[in-house]
């Protein structure tokens, strides 16, 4: 990967967690205000021995550090990451988090996932109001679909129209992905040649498709190779292609589309090849070209839009909440349900931490995409953060639905232990996330 690639890669990913970081301790900063709670230190990243920016406002000291892993917010009289032992064996003082009724404590612990969740509709909502969204229909391949190795395995033939995933109807090509790692479903409904087929598909087959990791949908629609445009003094041009031909056999393979043409192509390198073409006109001719090493010969392809239909979806302003909404619940879903794969050993591999998150985003700044993510990442970092784990807000959350209803406070000394089990959870997850990144960028 170039180097501007990865620096643009980073500077999104830094940009969007240091939003939803900021955007996330503002929402445990500002109830706890409100109830009269003193807060120390509202920081972006971790501060460690020295931070790179910091000034005092009032109680607060706010500030960046430099360990780029998150932020926090430190509260007065709360067993937090800090381990502030030393504060908490005096007596409370009015203004600190453990004076405060639990119901209040409640309401400052879970500010951070709601504000988390609220962004991620929001930002779906207005991205969908900016951009509308663009939908590739599968009805419109009137050609079939493409297939991935994997999925010929399975046997998927080129050519074949996906119906059913299971007893789910897949309407768009976008959905194709998550719907065959997620859904339940021991076979897949297919057109074929005017006939309904059904796949059986191997119980190891999402494990596999997992471990494939596929950075570009599994299967994609099948298209016709018409030539949109010729490059002068080329060898397509020496051999007679024109702007218009399709291509339709390579030496005695015929009926060829746009993937099968540029694999005839691609592997020839050197060799001449017999390539059958059909004209604007529609006449059939036949000519020699011989592609070069690395297995072109100077031509542009039509768009896929020449053949397929998208639908493009507008949304106004009172239609994009809805449907913001809407597809913020969907996505939480989807995410939570495709968690059950991480019992998998190929789901536990493809667990990744910051170079993972960091190669979502576009290899050119997109603020589509990047918002997008960012919507996507803040719902995550929602439900993450509300799990029943000490040192995440969800397991300060137990703790103190454990006191509102059997009307007792829990220990400190088990809190702080909980604080402790909780944290080297975090920083064992966060090890092993990064290692597997690593490993997977050295061994692929």
């Amino acid at each position: 990967m170039e180097f501007s690639v990865i620096l643009i890669k980073a500077a999104q990913l830094i940009l969007s967690l240091s939003i939803l970081i900021v955007l996330h301790e503002l929402g445990h900063f500002i109830p706890a205000r409100l109830f009269g709670t003193r807060v120390e230190k509202f920081y972006l990243f971790f501060d460690w021995k020295f931070s790179l920016l910091k000034f005092k406002k009032g109680d607060t000291e706010y500030g960046i550090g430099w360990i780029p892993l998150g932020g926090y917010v430190k509260i007065s009289g709360m067993i937090d990451e800090s381990m502030d032992k030393e504060q908490l064996a005096k007596d409370p003082e009015p203004y600190e988090f453990r004076s405060k009724p639990a119901w209040q404590r409640l309401i400052i612990m879970l500010g951070g996932v709601t504000v988390n969740l609220i962004l991620g509709f929001f930002i779906y909502a207005m991205v969908l109001f900016a951009y509308g969204s663009d939908k590739l229909p599968l009805k419109s391949a009137e050609f079939g679909m493409e297939y991935a190795e994997l999925l010929q395995e399975q046997g998927f033939v080129n050519g074949d129209k996906l119906v059913k995933i299971g007893d789910k109807e897949v309407k768009y090509f976008s959905e194709v992905n998550a719907a065959l790692i997620i859904e339940d479903y021991n076979s897949v409904t297919v057109e074929r040649n005017g006939t309904i087929q059904e796949i059986e598909i191997a119980p190891d087959f999402k494990e596999k498709l997992i471990e494939a990791n596929p950075r570009s949908p599994v299967l994609q629609p099948r298209i016709p190779f018409l030539i949109d445009s010729v490059l002068p003094n080329s060898l397509a041009s020496k051999a007679g292609l024109l702007k218009g031909d399709r291509i339709v056999k390579a030496d005695s393979d015929s009926a060829l589309m746009l993937m099968e043409v540029r694999e005839r192509i691609g592997k020839a390198k050197g060799d001449t090849i017999l390539l059958g073409v059909i004209s604007s006109s529609g006449d059939y001719r036949q000519l020699k070209v011989t592609p070069d090493t690395s297995g072109t010969i100077g031509v542009f392809m039509a768009p896929p839009t020449r053949f397929l239909e998208v639908e493009k979806v507008n949304y106004s302003f009172a239609e994009a909440i809805p449907a913001g909404f809407n597809l913020c619940i969907s996505t939480l879903t989807n995410y939570v349900r495709s968690l059950k794969l991480l019992g998998t050993k190929a789901g536990a591999s493809s667990i990744g931490g910051f170079g993972s998150i960091g190669n979502l985003f576009p290899a050119t700044w997109d603020w589509e995409s990047f918002w997008r993510l960012t919507a996507f990442i803040s719902i995550v970092l929602a439900f993450m953060n509300v799990l029943p784990i000490p040192a995440l807000d969800g397991g300060h959350v137990i703790f103190l639905l454990w006191e509102i209803i059997s009307g007792k406070k829990p220990p400190q000394k088990v809190l702080e232990v909980a604080q402790t089990i909780g944290m080297v959870l975090l920083l064992a997850l966060l090890l092993f996330a990064n290692i597997n990144d690593i490993i997977k960028g050295i061994f692929g």
